[in-house]
């Protein structure tokens, strides 16, 4: 009877065996790498990462421009933040710098309109290959002796106007003011032979790592926002992936988005990794009311957890009493700051932080920084 019962074990645990090899085999993405992230993982990350102490507007922008999407990192002991500039006519990236992440003083356009080219009137950018890690240096690296940008480019004028593309820039100084060196040409385009169902009519903001353990086969991994749609598919704005050997050629990385709410939008992704946990801060917009900061998990970089809890980030206050939306979330000496897009009823659309622990400052708003 004993022989028997292990012959079926062995039997059961050989066909188990081949079905998972076989699995592997057949799917790239791999029999273990669709794990779902437990609740209580869920819920650790949550607590680590929350920042319900809204500290207030720490960029207002200039009479009759908005500025939005921050990235910050540092470099020489002092933190740097681009952001983007619209003034009616199209977006420039300009750079900011501070010494504890509070109080900012801008320091000039980094990138700025030009002529006759593919991306004349639109360059919004966005740093790439930070250190990643979670409460880690937030330094850029270098790859190839330049540092790297990635950006929302496009000739059209007008806000988000036309059909944007992502381009890549570059420099050999971060912090000095001039204008970055731009590829002549975009690296991913809805126009594309390879343009997917969801992301055939524009792209905007984009994000790169550099994942040096290539846990997807490349060391460069960018997460774009795509806006398409087809016949079985709302037309919606979703979280993608492409990947890169060199930074200068990209392709598109799986058939469908990594963060996809079936409407609205899901966008600006921000990846860092805590212990083994691969974390992407996101906003959401319109699948529920307003628009919000939210956040999801990851073994794998590809399949991804959503937070079902609150959000990290929601309109409360005067000056985010429209949108309070992209995020960039790092932690800095045992405090968590959420910087944020913050717009009021008046369209009025700043830079805002939260931060983990009250720092007792009085909130601010648009009036009191005109």
């Amino acid at each position: 009877m004993k022989k028997v019962f292990f012959s079926v074990l062995l039997l059961l645990s050989t066909s188990l065996f081949s079905f998972c090899q076989g699995y592997m085999k057949s799917d790239s993405t791999n029999f273990f790498k669709h794990s779902i992230v437990p609740d209580n993982v869920m819920k650790k990350i949550y607590e680590e990462v929350k920042t319900p102490y809204k500290y207030g507007l720490i960029l207002v922008p200039p009479k009759n421009k908005m500025i939005d999407s921050p990235s910050i990192f540092r470099h020489n002991s002092l933190w740097y933040m681009t952001y983007i500039v619209f003034d009616g006519k199209g977006y420039e990236t300009w750079l900011a710098k501070s010494d504890n992440l509070l109080k900012w003083t801008t320091l000039g356009c980094i990138m700025s309109f030009s002529e006759n080219s593919w991306d004349s009137n639109q360059k919004a950018g966005y740093i790439a290959l930070q250190d990643y890690m979670w409460a880690g240096s937030y330094e850029v690296q270098k790859y190839n002796d330049y540092y790297w940008m990635s950006y929302l480019g496009g000739r059209a004028i007008g806000y988000e106007a036309g059909t944007l593309k992502v381009g890549i820039a570059f420099t050999q100084d971060i912090q000095k003011i001039h204008d970055w060196n731009r590829f002549k040409k975009p690296v991913i385009s809805p126009n594309d032979k390879d343009a997917k169902w969801y992301d055939n009519q524009t792209i905007f903001k984009s994000t790169i790592i550099w994942d040096k353990n290539k846990s997807l086969g490349y060391p460069f991994v960018m997460f774009y926002n795509a806006k398409g749609g087809n016949k079985t598919k709302v037309e919606a704005e979703r979280i993608a992936m492409a990947v890169s050997n060199d930074m200068v050629n990209w392709k598109r990385f799986g058939n469908n988005p990594v963060i996809d709410h079936g409407s609205g939008i899901s966008g600006d992704a921000f990846i860092t990794k805590i212990d083994n946990i691969w974390v992407m801060f996101y906003f959401g917009a319109f699948w529920k009311p307003g628009a919000f900061d939210r956040f999801a998990c990851s073994y794998n970089l590809i399949n991804w957890t959503y937070w079902e809890g609150e959000d990290l980030i929601n309109s409360s206050e005067n000056f985010d009493s429209r949108y309070a939306h992209k995020p960039f979330v790092i932690k800095h000496q045992g405090v968590v700051y959420h910087f944020y897009c913050a717009v009021d009823e008046n369209d009025n659309r700043g830079i805002a932080v939260a931060t983990s622990i009250d720092l007792g400052k009085s909130k601010l708003d648009f009036q009191n920084n005109k």
